[in-house]
């Protein structure tokens, strides 16, 4: 899979200028249905997702970095992880800075970073300072030839594909739901954190379904 690198305008133009609603609904599903194959048939195949989360288990510290929109995914991945595993921080630059995370890296700890197209130069010169300093990485992109991926220990290389004007999300996410289950399955603690969590989110009344 090679970059096929565009901007949102441009996409705007190929894609969704002068078309109708109609037209244009029926392209992108069409579209997003032939790409979630793809996906799922890449994910059957490949080991790529086993060999992150096996790096994910096995840290001490996980930290999740990304910019722009590929932090919202760097996000998800966070709070489905954080659900059974410690030690998961989330590097948003407010309450966890990447200068937090250069200046303390430690025997143990990974970086899993998420980068896709446009590529955020913030998420590569910290994810590629954090290899130069010793530290892993574990890279969510969408191409062969991304920035990043001759520095990670392991790589997920997965489509975003769009008939849009955005990228579309869906294979992403459904590698970083496939990527937190395979972790989650194989941390020997979730099972007790999970329940921990459930007892003190009914304690607290966080949901209305249990007011």
């Amino acid at each position: 899979m090679t970059t096929r690198r565009s901007t949102p305008a441009e996409r705007f133009d190929r894609n969704v200028q002068r078309r109708s609603a109609q037209v244009l609904k029926q392209r992108v599903l069409e579209q997003q249905r032939a790409e979630f194959d793809k996906a799922l048939a890449w994910a059957a195949e490949q080991d790529a997702i086993e060999r992150a989360a096996a790096l994910i288990v096995s840290a001490r510290r996980r930290y999740l970095l990304g910019s722009g929109k590929s932090l919202s995914y760097a996000s998800l991945l966070a709070s489905d992880l954080s659900a059974g595993l410690s030690g998961v921080h989330l590097v948003d630059g407010a309450s966890l800075r990447p200068l937090d995370v250069l200046s303390d890296i430690r025997q143990g700890d990974l970086l899993v970073a998420v980068s896709m197209e446009r590529y955020r130069r913030e998420t590569v010169d910290v994810a590629a300072a954090y290899v130069r300093h010793g530290g892993d990485l574990v890279l969510i992109t969408d191409a062969d030839d991304a920035p990043l991926i001759g520095s990670a220990t392991a790589s997920i290389v997965i489509g975003s594909e769009s008939a849009s004007y955005a990228n579309s999300p869906t294979s992403v996410v459904l590698a970083l739901h496939l990527l937190a289950t395979l972790t989650i399955a194989s941390s020997k603690g979730a099972g007790r954190r999970l329940r921990d969590r459930d007892a003190l989110a009914s304690e607290l009344g966080l949901y209305t379904e249990e007011s």
